[in-house]
């Protein structure tokens, strides 16, 4: 938590608190359903909050703006995405229902209003996205080949529209396919050895009519 404040110093009291209220969230739900590997759950706000927060260092996003969280397990990087913007809409899907269920509850306890959580394959979701972020649940070819036509027509952020996705180690093979994304050290905003080799990777993605 203290690198989180430290972090995001504007944050309000009651972002702070639902900030706070997540350790006993997922330690509780985690006691009933293995969301999160118990070798991390001690490490919650290191591995799985901060890292998720990892996107809003490379964008920030704007009021009304609509993200799609593909594969979201527990919630992340969904949940705290949507405590730092209580102004931006986050559908969150996942294809285990258990863990989308945890969601809608941890959602439910923190009384965000949104968020959206349903058990989805992406390739169904219909709607379009000004951003889609992930935390690596597959290879970026075939996470392209999922949301491709999902992306919105017009930007308002400094980023182009598309893919803002959580990743590690090195990407040059991944990435050889697109010569249009930029990849993101996080070691450069969080200190951790942790994010030591994690990136965020911008894709941006063209609308498809």
């Amino acid at each position: 938590m203290e690198e989180i404040l430290k972090q995001f110093p504007d944050l309000t009291d009651n972002q702070i608190l639902q900030f706070q209220k997540l350790e006993v969230l997922y330690q509780d739900w985690n006691a009933k359903i293995n969301v999160i590997s118990r070798k991390d759950i001690d490490e919650l706000y290191t591995k799985h909050v901060l890292h998720s927060l990892a996107i809003a260092k490379i964008q920030p996003f704007e009021p009304g703006t609509y993200v799609l969280d593909v594969g979201t397990g527990g919630g992340f990087p969904g949940i705290p995405l949507a405590i730092l913007f209580p102004e931006t809409r986050f559908y969150l899907i996942d294809v285990i229902l258990k863990k989308i269920n945890v969601v809608k509850a941890v959602a439910e306890a923190l009384a965000l209003k949104n968020v959206k959580a349903e058990q989805m394959r992406a390739e169904n979701v219909k709607g379009d996205y000004d951003f889609i972020v992930s935390r690596a649940v597959t290879n970026m070819p075939d996470f392209v080949y999922w949301i491709k036509d999902k992306i919105k027509k017009q930007n308002k952020h400094a980023l182009k529209n598309g893919i803002l996705y959580l990743k590690g180690g090195d990407l040059t093979q991944e990435l050889a396919d697109f010569p249009k994304a930029t990849e993101y050290n996080i070691s450069e905003f969080f200190k951790n050895e942790f994010f030591e080799t994690k990136k965020v990777v911008h894709l941006p993605l063209k609308f498809k009519a």
